[in-house]
């Protein structure tokens, strides 16, 4: 009780000292009490580490040994000091343990963090980038991403990788400056965003970049981090501030546009207290099936007109001519054209993939 061990690391109590000292002085602890000016249950607990060295022991202990008052209250110092390295070292250790449950080469890749030499120095550079204290609290099921209460245990990596990555958005969201946020200059915005879809990601990405901020939205284009499942999110900061979440996993031009469309129509609904989420969690309740057909019709809407698409399905020819020509008319790439259609199962997956074009963004985080 008045050591502490762990590993390569050791460390004494105070009591440790004078239990030897009382062995060398030939007395009973009793007696060694009664100089001391102490109880013999305090000098019990003393000797056996369950109390502090206080500072009139110390003084008292200087006194009657001749030594100067420091060498005492730094026995305990030390002890302390150390204590608190020991319980430092245990408590990575244990974090360490959901290391293998995380792709630190994403972080490593992306720089948000350091090459760990070690699991346990992974664990430290991760713990500090996100900003906690321990990865449980990322794995609980309502952290950041709201999952489903019937989730089971072995869906742990994927409630813990899916608040990592949401993290790791808000903290690259914090170095991007926006305007205060403002709902008709967005609107006044979609169609030159629709546009855009015509570009090549390296001309759009600048001008959509600098649109979003101006509308007071923070827009982040995430790598995918395994086991994350997530799509996109979007977040308020506050009533100025909004975030706008999307990941960068193999995602066509058709995909990318209506996962941009779909979180523009979750900002648009301006749920300011809620984390809205796109993932593989189907399994949602009412309000959030709501707010996921409003944003998916919103971006179907968008993208192409509804009642032109009517026609467009209407008239029956969907050949490759027919779905460029369509596509010319309405100012948009042909690739969006047929991957809604895909989806709708007017035509097979298989078919006119060559239309369809790769949104490749390279991240610059």
């Amino acid at each position: 009780m008045n050591k502490a061990e762990y590993k390569n690391l050791i460390t004494f109590h105070p009591g440790y000292y004078l239990k030897e000292l009382i062995e060398e002085m030939q007395i009973t602890q009793d007696e060694f009490a009664k100089r001391l000016g102490t109880t013999g249950k305090n000098l019990s607990e003393l000797l056996n580490g369950k109390t502090k060295l206080s500072d009139e022991l110390a003084m008292n202990l200087s006194i009657m040994l001749g030594t100067s008052v420091d060498v005492w209250l730094n026995l305990q110092k030390t002890y302390d000091k150390k204590i608190i390295e020991i319980e430092y070292n245990k408590r990575m250790d244990k974090e360490a343990e959901t290391i293998p449950l995380i792709d630190y080469t994403f972080f490593v890749v992306n720089k948000f963090t350091q090459v760990g030499i070690t699991t346990k120095d992974k664990a430290i550079e991760l713990l500090k980038f996100l900003g906690i204290t321990s990865f449980d609290s990322l794995k609980r099921p309502n952290y950041l991403v709201k999952h489903r209460a019937t989730i089971n245990s072995t869906e742990e990596k994927h409630i813990l990788n899916s608040n990592i990555w949401v993290q790791t958005a808000l903290n690259v969201s914090g170095n991007i400056k926006t305007d205060v946020y403002n709902s008709k200059k967005l609107k006044d915005h979609l169609q030159e965003i629709r546009s855009m879809t015509l570009q090549m990601p390296v001309d759009f990405l600048p001008r959509l970049e600098a649109i979003f901020s101006s509308c007071g939205i923070a827009f982040v284009i995430l790598p995918y981090l395994k086991n994350s499942q997530i799509y996109g999110a979007v977040k308020w900061v506050d009533k100025d501030r909004v975030i706008l979440i999307l990941n960068d996993r193999g995602k066509s031009a058709d995909t990318f546009w209506f996962s941009l469309f779909h979180e523009i129509g979750h900002v648009l609904q301006e749920k300011l207290t809620m984390l809205i989420i796109d993932s593989k969690d189907t399994n949602l309740d009412e309000i959030n099936k709501t707010l996921e057909d409003e944003a998916d019709k919103f971006a179907q809407n968008i993208l192409i007109p509804k009642e032109k698409y009517r026609n467009f399905i209407n008239n029956g020819n969907y050949s490759r001519l027919a779905i460029i020509q369509f596509a010319i008319e309405i100012g948009i790439h042909p690739g969006i054209v047929v991957g809604r259609m895909q989806k709708e199962k007017y035509i097979e997956y298989k078919s006119l993939n060559n239309l369809k074009q790769k949104c490749t963004i390279n991240s610059k985080y």
